[in-house]
């Protein structure tokens, strides 16, 4: 049993068996609830824990834990009925309205019932995240001196300077001075998008796209125009015609492994995307959440754009999260000349500083042997997770199209059959046993085609795979046409 469902057990039981002890009465000592439920002294700690942020028991230090007085009776509830005037007024001068849809990021970020199948997970499974050396990264970083003062407003130096060696490579194209460290992918798009577009503007996105992106962009009064990908990436003829019907001053692309198609941009065309920005006076924002995802078969991963930029057209984000864990939320944005300091203005107004202990501990991991070693185990599952989601939608749901295997990422994007319903799918799957992602969300207009999206990075292994795929055929058999 994993540690977290231990204690989500333990604390149930111990909720359970409070009405047998009075306000004030005390709990059975640690030790003897270790030994009554056969769990580890972390296990009660944290139930306990648990039980004290619900206001059902007080831990004393050194006296032990005690059931809590019992709670006041709740005030009544208040009419709440006129922010609906409100919020609907605020918005009414606005060019475009600034909605705040998440449905499409919460998918992949809600955890599912217990027993289903979490196909739709946007992050790695807990037993492939590097939990030890970070772990051990943290404590080392809190002992260093001034590790809990406040850092430097841009990020650590040290951090900014390994940011600029791993994105700019070995000629140095990326200097320290052009980085700034933010807090997560998210963040930075966010702080890009601000910096590069007013309310009301056009942005420019590929079509399918993250849905993040498009409910950043949204939440900020931006209007996303989609522009089609194909297996090459970005179709730079169509990227040229959005700029000159919209003019547009900025474009937001994923060039490694795009989510959700998992396509690369094309040698060919990486230069006519800058060629084409450049000439109308607009930025590219590249996202390059998932380099660092490339799978053992991917060979040699093409540079960042930035990385070819002397110009200045690209602004670079860049994440250790989907590496690490979710809560490792550190990233970096990375640009030239004057839109750098708008970028930072725009984060220190919004945050401050990314905090000064979980910079010092990315440092601590990025610089520790245990972190390559993590890649090369992590590339080597990631590629034996997809050849056996693959392998087995090919043998028993032949009738999902698979255009594009990619070699890095931690999802495939299968084709739905014609005249087939997103969301009937997705119903049936949930029904037995397995959650996924609608593809409805990716794009920002009417879709071409029905898709779903199946993570296999946040599953257990690939018998959890084969496993959800049994599931989702018993699904497809119901809801397909």
């Amino acid at each position: 049993m994993q540690q977290r469902s231990s204690v989500a057990e333990l604390a149930e039981r111990l909720r359970r068996e409070l009405d047998r002890y009075s306000p004030g009465g005390k709990l059975p000592s640690s030790r003897a609830l270790v030994e009554r439920y056969r769990v580890s002294p972390v296990t009660v700690s944290r139930a306990l824990s648990q039980l004290a942020a619900e206001g059902l028991v007080v831990t004393r230090p050194g006296a032990g834990a005690f059931r809590a007085a019992a709670r006041e009776a709740a005030a009544p509830a208040g009419d709440t009925s006129w922010q609906e005037v409100a919020l609907s007024a605020d918005g009414a001068a606005d060019l475009v309205p600034r909605t705040v849809d998440a449905s499409g990021v919460t998918v992949s970020l809600a955890a599912p019932p217990p027993g289903v199948i979490e196909f739709n997970g946007g992050y790695l499974h807990p037993s492939l995240q590097p939990e030890r050396a970070m772990a051990a990264a943290l404590s080392r970083a809190g002992r260093r001196p001034g590790a809990w003062g406040r850092p430097p407003l841009e990020g650590l130096p040290e951090l900014r300077e390994w940011f600029a060696r791993d994105i700019g490579g070995p000629g140095g194209t990326v200097t320290a001075a052009e980085v700034l460290i933010t807090a997560g992918g998210q963040s930075a798009l966010t702080t890009a998008l601000r910096a590069l577009a007013p309310p009301g503007a056009p942005v420019l996105v590929e079509s399918p796209t993250y849905p993040g992106m498009l409910a950043i962009a949204r939440s900020s009064g931006l209007r996303p125009v989609p522009v089609p990908v194909d297996a090459d990436g970005v179709r730079p003829e169509l990227l040229a015609d959005a700029f000159r019907a919209t003019g547009a001053r900025a474009f937001v692309c994923q060039p490694l492994f795009q989510n959700p198609t998992g396509a690369v941009l094309a040698p060919d065309r990486r230069a006519r995307v800058l060629r084409t920005a450049r000439g109308a006076g607009a930025f590219v924002v590249e996202d390059d959440f998932v380099r660092r995802l490339a799978h053992e078969d991917a060979g040699t991963l093409p540079p960042p754009l930035v990385a070819d930029d002397p110009d200045g057209v690209v602004v670079h984000v860049g994440s250790l999260t989907k590496a690490t864990a979710p809560s490792f939320r550190v990233s970096a944005l990375i640009a030239r000349g004057p839109v750098l300091e708008r970028l930072r203005a725009i984060q220190v107004v919004d945050t401050f500083f990314v905090p000064r202990p979980l910079q010092e501990a990315a440092l601590e991991l990025v610089g520790s042997p245990a972190w390559p070693r993590h890649l090369r185990t992590l590339a080597a599952e990631l590629r034996s997770r997809r050849e056996a989601l693959a392998g087995a939608l090919r043998q028993h749901l032949p009738e999902l199209a698979l255009p594009c295997v990619p070699s890095g990422g931690y999802h495939l994007w299968p084709r739905l059959p014609d005249g087939a319903d997103e969301a009937a799918v997705t119903a049936a799957a949930l029904r037995a046993g397995v959650a996924l992602t609608p593809g409805r969300p990716y794009f920002s207009a009417e879709p071409p085609a029905a898709h779903v999206r199946l993570s296999f990075a946040a599953v257990g292994g690939t018998a959890e795979i084969a496993e959800g795929v049994r599931r989702l055929r018993t699904a497809c058999a119901e809801a397909l046409p």
